[in-house]
């Protein structure tokens, strides 16, 4: 799977780790950086180069990270066909997948461990769209509020 994958400085190190792992599972890493802990760099610029790589199609998926999660969360949330989803636990990285089609992970640097961050990202990977009709009908719901407000926006 093609990956993209960004950080800013507070993330820069658990992305690293990730980068690795991904690689070394096979998936190619397109990293759009940040590539230091130093100086402080601003989450919403690296939330949108890995959104628009999964949005262009030149990556499946993304993943974000930052101190908490939380800001590259809402960054990447703010463009349309994004699904981002803020998981600290395997069971909401693969529920989100399942459920709700989320095609960005975002991870807290300060939250989670590396072991447990690397942990989520499998199970993330692993997980697939269920297209339950349940789950089709809310994920439609979802993009029609998201026309709805491009069109009104």
């Amino acid at each position: 799977m093609k990956i993209s994958i960004g950080a800013d400085h507070a993330g820069y190190e658990l992305k690293r780790i990730i980068h690795l792992h991904l690689e070394q599972k096979g998936h190619v890493v397109m990293n759009h950086g940040t590539d230091a802990s130093e100086p402080p760099a601003d989450y919403p610029d690296y939330a949108r180069k890995v959104v628009s790589s999964v949005r262009s199609g030149d990556c499946e998926r993304g993943i974000m990270v930052c101190g908490s999660g939380v800001g590259a969360c809402v960054a990447a949330n703010k463009f349309p066909g994004v699904r981002a989803g803020l998981c600290h636990d395997t069971f909401s990285a693969r529920q989100g997948v399942e459920d709700d089609d989320v095609n960005v992970l975002c991870l807290g640097a300060r939250v989670v461990g590396s072991s447990l961050a690397l942990a989520i990202v499998d199970a993330w990977l692993e997980a697939r769209f269920s297209d339950a009709t349940r789950h089709r009908t809310r994920l439609e719901k979802v993009k029609a509020i998201e026309k709805e407000f491009l069109k009104d926006g």
